[in-house]
């Protein structure tokens, strides 16, 4: 697949979840939103391209880096879920988005300590 399919493909990928997001806002199960994004469609793509071009150990420890960034996800839900009823919506995100890069920073600079 030459690159600019590649690129092509994986825009579509995200449009169609965007789609899928708005579509399942619409519903009584809106919350079930919240799940889409996580689907694991552009991690799969990342393990195969790392796997067909680095080696096991390396696919293995990009694996184990993706699971400790859940962290900053976390520290995201948590700041948002908090800042939403104190502040306006973009105020929330924003201030959650800003916690998000704190956390991911620190999770490199521990990540390049300790590996």
């Amino acid at each position: 697949m030459s690159h600019t399919a590649q690129v092509l493909f994986k825009a579509s990928i995200g449009a169609l979840v965007v789609v899928i997001i708005q579509l399942l806002t619409k519903t009584r199960n809106y919350y079930i939103a919240a799940l889409v994004p996580l689907f694991p469609a552009m991690t799969i793509l990342s393990h195969y391209i790392v796997g067909s071009e680095r080696t096991t150990p390396e696919l293995r420890t990009m694996v184990l880096f993706g699971m400790f960034s859940l962290i900053p996800y976390l520290v995201y839900l948590l700041s948002f879920y908090i800042l939403v009823e104190r502040v306006r919506l973009v105020t929330a995100l924003l201030g959650g988005m800003l916690c998000w890069l704190l956390a991911a920073a620190g999770l490199i600079v521990v990540w390049e300590k300790v590996m």
